[in-house]
């Protein structure tokens, strides 16, 4: 029998159904357990209609600039993915040139 493992993911909504606090537990590398985070984007593929699924949460206590900045980070970190998913080098060169292009107009990059 295959081994198996779990992320969860637990997310606390006020009255409004608007996130209030997320907290995810992994076990793998070097385990998570009930780590509070404020914001999370889970991708996942769909083979059959060949569609990528998503879900995206925050919390309200999320700022503007952290936003900026996960989205930054998000970005460059897909590049690293597709580079070593693919090998396709000069696409992830290029997604993490536009990523610095990007984080400079928001003013999150100084230089």
């Amino acid at each position: 029998m295959s081994e198996k493992k779990e992320i969860k993911f637990t997310v606390s909504l006020d009255e409004n159904h608007i996130p209030e606090k997320i907290e995810w537990t992994a076990s793998e590398g070097g385990g998570v357990e009930n780590e509070e985070i404020k914001a999370m984007m889970i991708s996942v593929w769909e083979p059959k209609t060949r569609i990528a699924k998503r879900v995206d949460l925050w919390t309200k206590d999320m700022m503007v600039d952290e936003m900026k900045y996960y989205h930054f980070q998000t970005l460059m970190t897909l590049a690293d993915t597709l580079e070593r998913s693919t090998g396709e080098n000069a696409i992830a060169k290029k997604m993490r040139d536009f990523g610095m292009e990007i984080g400079k107009e928001m003013k999150i990059l100084t230089k």
